[in-house]
């Protein structure tokens, strides 16, 4: 059974929550490690690529779930076309999702891409990148790799602005209920439009390079 309920889609070979994939894996730690060296090496390429004239648009967040992961999934960088739920949780209807990630990326777009942050307070940083990552989170654009995908892409802005990538190891960890710190403001950003943990967690893991 795969952990998300999908809409009219076979992403997953029958019966598991397996994707599949151009490398024809069928064991999940080994594709969870593949994900893993493959999300490492973008970390590598894309900060070392980070240039003044770079642009954090829908584009370029695309582009990164598209580079990261399209030697393994022929869906990378492409939004899904069906419903997603998880838990209880929805996120956003296929039919809206273009129109709704057209709205979040003018709204980042409007605020300049968070490229003056710099000079910010770093409270008011954190509390920017958590508006806009709970609004992705809700989105959900891509059949998988979501959280991956959007850690990079605020990463990404925070080495832009002079600090480190956010170091979220502690929220990641596992609690005592079995979910993590950063599922828990995951699930209050997509069912409470709430943002208010995720930004604690951001503050925390903010550090000036």
């Amino acid at each position: 059974m795969s952990k998300y309920q999908f809409a009219e889609s076979d992403i997953c070979l029958t019966g598991t929550d397996i994707p599949r994939n151009r490398l024809g894996i069928e064991t999940p730690d080994l594709l969870h490690e593949v994900e893993a060296t493959l999300l490492k090496q973008a970390y590598t390429r894309f900060i070392t690529e980070l240039e003044p004239s770079v642009r954090f648009d829908e584009n370029y967040f695309k582009a990164l779930h598209r580079d990261t992961y399209e030697s393994l999934y022929e869906w990378a960088g492409l939004y899904r076309t069906a419903d997603m739920s998880k838990g209880g949780s929805l996120f956003c209807r296929a039919a809206y999702l273009e129109q709704e990630a057209r709205r979040i990326f003018r709204e980042l777009d409007q605020e300049q891409c968070l490229k003056q942050a710099a000079d910010w307070p770093v409270e008011k940083f954190a509390e920017r990148l958590a508006h806009y990552q709970s609004e992705l989170i809700a989105l959900h654009p891509f059949y998988e790799l979501n959280g991956r995908i959007t850690r990079l892409f605020f990463d990404l802005i925070a080495v832009y602005n002079g600090y480190e990538p956010i170091d979220y190891s502690q929220a990641l960890a596992e609690g005592p209920s079995g979910l993590n710190a950063y599922i828990e403001a995951s699930i209050q950003c997509v069912q409470c439009a709430d943002s208010s943990k995720l930004q604690q967690l951001i503050l925390q893991g903010l550090r000036r390079t």
